[in-house]
């Protein structure tokens, strides 16, 4: 751990879920600029402003400020900042920074995605034995941990591996670059999701819920994939419920 991080100071917000003062001066941050840049854009953030009932009307910015708290408080190199723009509570833009990759991913609806500043496609792998497949573990929400792990041996056994880094903004990232066929995980919120949602749809990508529903920004589950793995992934969930 480097000197900085090891005097930082921690809260829990609620148990493994933690917030430090990067989190928040990030999120100021992304305050002020909209304040300059976007004056009448409402903000919906994880730590200073996690208002859900502020996102139908109007220009609304949901942000994650830091995206992967814990590996950034532990010097594990997987966090991010994520940033989705609706309007009228359609998603319009959306942008993530892979902070320690120095890699930045932007989508614009209609307009394609991109990372720093070239063209991005989800894989065409379409075989499950050939994918490499992301998810996130239900460490917030001990009650998903049972049906988790009713999904995931089949998963393990019919793909070419599993990856949990534990930062949904860039697996979605990942999803929408072709770096994994596809990703689950049963409980995201809306800041996790947001630019990424946009970012693997404008990539060729679906994304869904458990339900094969189009996912919302909204509180809930996440299936996303290139469409033949997402249909594959999506089935097997689904048997496995």
């Amino acid at each position: 751990m480097t000197p900085g991080r090891a005097t930082l100071s921690w809260e829990e917000k609620s148990p493994s879920d933690f917030v430090s003062a990067v989190d928040r001066a990030s999120e100021e941050r992304i305050a002020a600029t909209l304040g300059e840049h976007l004056p009448d854009a409402r903000l919906v953030g994880e730590e200073g402003s996690p208002d859900l009932d502020r996102l139908a009307n109007g220009v609304v910015v949901v942000a994650d400020p830091l995206d992967g708290t814990t590996n950034f408080l532990h010097g594990f190199p997987a966090y991010a900042v994520s940033v989705g723009v609706l309007v009228d509570g359609s998603l319009r833009a959306g942008a993530i920074l892979d902070v320690t990759r120095d890699e930045i991913f932007t989508a614009v609806a209609g307009g394609g995605a991109w990372c720093d500043g070239a063209p991005i496609r989800v894989s065409s792998i379409d075989v499950p034995a050939r994918a490499l497949i992301g998810t996130g573990f239900p460490f917030k929400h001990v009650e998903l941990i049972e049906p988790y792990m009713k999904q995931l041996p089949g998963i393990m056994a019919a793909t070419s591996g599993v990856r949990r880094a534990g930062a949904a903004a860039l697996d979605l990232a990942a999803v929408a670059c072709g770096r994994f066929e596809a990703f689950w995980e049963l409980m995201l919120q809306p800041w996790d999701l947001a630019a990424g949602l946009l970012l693997v749809r404008e990539a060729g990508g679906v994304a869904t819920d458990l339900s094969g529903a189009p996912a919302r920004v909204a509180a809930g589950p996440l299936v996303t994939g290139n469409p033949a793995i997402h249909r594959w992934l999506l089935d097997h969930l689904t048997r496995t419920a």
